[in-house]
């Protein structure tokens, strides 16, 4: 799941155009077989068909080339590094204006593969689309797997299916052609006599030591002038278009990734390890971080219910991880002592602990654990979403001594609820109800040393920022002011300053204790990382001193 600054909930795919291209886009770029059909059965209701028997062609297909051409002139925003904006006045609409252009070029991904029933209606709809535009702004790409078996290169798949798409009235002028080896110039040879595509219109997509990679390789083989010479661009006429491009910087990302000698461990501690791509938003945060402090990543994957034991639960919440993890399990443990041996394990080896978002109570007692244990031995710690909520649990019960402080979501009749549900949110009704997209958030307290946060000195000492949200549960305003005055600090809060968006220990008692209510992963890019995971993995590599006296020095400048 994805969330875009509209509050759309997406599929991955689009945050991987976001992270890449660095804009940001909105949900109508998300176009669904729902959202069509529900668009047609509106036009049918209101009478715009005349009584007219509604058809898969032509509205159906109609309606798919209306919504393209619509989204492709939506402005798309490109947004400058977080650190090193200055737009303190939070404006986001007047950033939209200023900063954003309709695209030159519009890249419509179909998914799926050919002959899939999903895909069929689209590529119909593509086929027509061609002849509305015009071939000379149309240009149809074709990915395909070029399997090497017995050394040889096998064509045979990339034949057929370009077949059967050309029987569909589509014929592609590019073919990707993914492999784990270089394409042999015979190879493409032959993909080009049986598929009526120029050779050097046939791009080798090989595998490489990182994705990062991609881009070049695809410019070594002239994409930017194929796709120039396809679509009539002049550069002339388009002075943003440079040829070739200028992928210097990202250049000198790729290459350095596997050059880093330092290695930083971070374990990230969730209820969903067992689906990874669960996390992806996450995990490609702590990767940009990492190589923002030219260090290696190892993840130390921690299931949050191994780290549990008898007791989590009732009258052993103050107890601390490290008393339990030398005490061994308990009878109640789901997980085996081996598991809860390996767990602590994990967490105790880390450099940085991330406790990112989640729903359910599975896996939360262990959460607070691991919170818990950071907090006291001094290991870097974000907290995302429920990881933030978990780490104010946890200084409740330890801190301020509310032993059955808990969230509503998993004790509804705790005496100390220091979560609760949002009072606006449809508790009945859980499909897109949550307070969803981009949210203001004002840096409102210093520490009580009169020091100024360390994530605002991370966002480069703005006043607020606009991050993404995805929750319906937040900590409790009646009580915030109570946990606020114990010591952990709520220096960043909404508008109105009743909801609590970002909680931090002083840098004089802990090195880096932080935690967000929004979720600042979706905001991150390769050579932009996100502050909170940029500031978990300068503490986890021990530069986060060093980074704020040299940045605390250029604001304003």
């Amino acid at each position: 799941m994805f969330v875009l600054k509209d509050g759309g909930e997406s599929d991955l795919d689009l945050g991987n155009y976001e992270r890449f291209l660095n804009i940001e886009l909105t949900s109508e770029h998300n176009i669904t077989t729902g959202k069509i059909y529900r668009q047609v059965i509106w036009k049918e209701r209101r009478g715009d068909y005349l009584g007219k028997t509604v058809q898969v062609v032509p509205h159906i297909t109609n309606e798919i080339q209306d919504l393209l051409e619509r989204v492709s002139k939506i402005p798309v925003h490109q947004r400058p590094p977080c650190q090193n904006r200055n737009d303190d006045d939070g404006d986001e609409e007047d950033d939209d204006k200023n900063d954003t252009d309709i695209a030159d070029v519009c890249l419509v991904e179909v998914g799926g593969t050919v002959g899939d029933i999903e895909s069929s209606i689209f590529l119909e709809a593509l086929r027509q689309f061609q002849f509305r535009v015009g071939t000379d702004n149309f240009v149809l790409c074709f990915v395909s797997l070029v399997p090497v078996l017995s050394d040889e290169q096998k064509t045979k798949p990339t034949q057929h299916g370009v077949k059967d798409f050309r029987s569909l009235g589509l014929s592609p002028s590019i073919i990707f052609c993914r492999s784990n080896q270089p394409l042999l110039d015979a190879t493409k040879q032959k993909i080009s006599n049986f598929c009526h595509v120029p050779p050097q219109n046939v791009l080798s997509v090989h595998d490489v030591s990182n994705v990062y990679h991609v881009p070049l390789l695809l410019q070594e083989q002239n994409l930017h002038s194929i796709l120039m010479e396809a679509l009539h661009l002049n550069p002339s006429n388009q002075p943003k278009l440079q040829l070739p491009p200028d992928l210097g910087e990202w250049s000198v990302m790729a290459q350095s990734i596997e050059t880093f000698p330092g290695i930083v461990k971070i374990a990230l501690i969730g209820k969903y390890t067992g689906l990874q791509d669960s996390y992806l938003s996450v995990i490609k945060s702590l990767k940009y971080a990492a190589i923002a402090c030219k260090h290696r990543l190892e993840l130390l994957w921690v299931e949050a219910t191994h780290l549990e034991q008898a007791g989590s639960e009732t009258e052993d919440n103050s107890a601390t991880a490290a008393e339990n993890f030398h005490d061994g399990p308990g009878k109640k443990n789901a997980a085996t002592s081996d598991e809860y041996q390996l767990a602590w394990e994990k967490v105790k080896s880390a450099h940085g602990v991330i406790v990112p978002g989640g729903f359910g109570s599975r896996g939360f007692e262990g959460k607070v654990l691991a919170a818990e244990y950071c907090r006291t031995h001094q290991i870097p710690f974000l907290g995302v979403c429920l990881g933030f909520q978990a780490m104010v649990v946890e200084y409740c019960r330890n801190v301020i001594g509310w032993k059955e402080a808990n969230s509503t979501e998993f004790d509804p009749d705790t005496i100390h609820p220091v979560v609760f549900f949002m009072p606006e949110i449809d508790p009945d009704n859980l499909g897109g109800t949550m307070r969803l997209g981009a949210r203001l958030t004002k840096f409102t307290h210093q520490h009580d040393n009169g020091e100024m946060s360390t994530t605002q000195r991370l966002y480069g000492g703005k006043e607020q920022v606009w991050e993404r949200h995805r929750h319906r549960y937040e900590v409790h305003p009646e009580r915030a002011e109570t946990i606020h005055q114990a010591g952990l600090t709520f220096c960043g809060r909404d508008e109105t300053g009743t909801r609590m968006e970002i909680a931090e220990l002083p840098r004089s008692q802990h090195p880096y204790y932080v935690g967000t209510q929004y979720h600042p992963e979706f905001q991150s890019r390769p050579m932009q990382p996100s502050p909170p995971f940029h500031g978990l993995l300068l503490a986890a590599c021990g530069q986060l001193d060093q980074y704020l006296q040299e940045h605390d020095g250029k604001k304003g400048k």
